[in-house]
């Protein structure tokens, strides 16, 4: 290789870094704001929110019995 083609080589490994590092860093401001709206948005129901015991749960529990 001559030397221009390394400088090329070893210019695009450290572009490639630094967008690897911005995007990783503004995906994960992207996942924290989007959690935060969810969080926000989510009604709160102070009845009935919780575990219940419906047909489907009771028939999982019969079949689980050793």
């Amino acid at each position: 290789m001559t030397k221009q083609s390394e400088e090329k080589t070893a210019a695009g490994r450290r572009d490639f870094l630094k967008l690897a590092t911005v995007g990783t860093v503004l995906g994960g401001a992207a996942i924290a704001a989007g959690g935060a709206a969810k969080a926000a948005a989510a009604p709160d129901k102070a009845e009935g929110s919780g575990y219940r015991e419906t047909d489907h749960v009771k028939t999982y529990y019969k079949l689980a019995r050793f």
